[in-house]
């Protein structure tokens, strides 16, 4: 008798896999109440690098850039970071802290961030929290691939749900120089 086994990692990778095809075809369910002018919400998320990073902690220092992607280690989302590591110089030429965050446990965005040489913070947020104050969950339950700019004050000055991963950097530092977000 042949019997086959469905292991969790079989499963991961099915995930991974729909995950890809849906942010391949570029399906987006983000809606959200949050708009410009609003305050964002506050979030205290845990970094590949161990440390803890809150929006909090910016307020009245440096405009914040928060960029919710939908799964580590996925096509799309390797493309994203990858733009970010290697045009990342593009975006710190501005007086701004830049972060990637997904709902993948921190071990899967460590890897990632390993994978992809990310030399900038990558959040977790496991338990969702700030995923959905941020309203940015899709119907897989991920983060949709939305960036959130954020000014000194701690408000929400652009939503960009409009990504093209291959050239995130260049389009975050176009955005940036859009706002007026001041050069170092």
């Amino acid at each position: 008798m042949n019997m086959t086994f469905i292991t969790n990692k079989s499963i991961q990778k099915s995930i991974r896999l729909v995950c890809s095809l849906v942010s391949f075809v570029s399906i987006s369910a983000f809606a959200t109440d949050l708009k410009v002018g609003d305050m964002a919400p506050n979030f205290n998320l845990q970094a590949t690098t161990g440390d803890f990073y809150q929006l909090s902690d910016y307020q009245g220092k440096q405009a914040v850039i928060l960029a919710w992607y939908p799964m580590a280690n996925t096509r799309g989302c390797t493309i994203e970071c990858k733009s970010l590591t290697e045009q990342g110089h593009l975006i710190r030429e501005f007086d701004v802290s830049y972060v990637m965050a997904s709902v993948d446990p921190l071990d899967d965005n460590r890897d990632f961030a390993e994978k992809t040489g990310a030399d900038f913070p990558m959040l977790s947020d496991p338990t969702k929290t700030a995923a959905k104050a941020y309203q940015v969950l899709n119907m897989f339950k991920v983060a949709s691939r939305v960036t959130f700019y954020i000014s000194i004050e701690g408000k929400i000055i652009k939503i960009d749900d409009d990504i093209t991963p291959k050239s995130a950097a260049q389009d975050m530092a176009n955005n940036l120089a859009a706002l007026g977000i001041a050069k170092k």
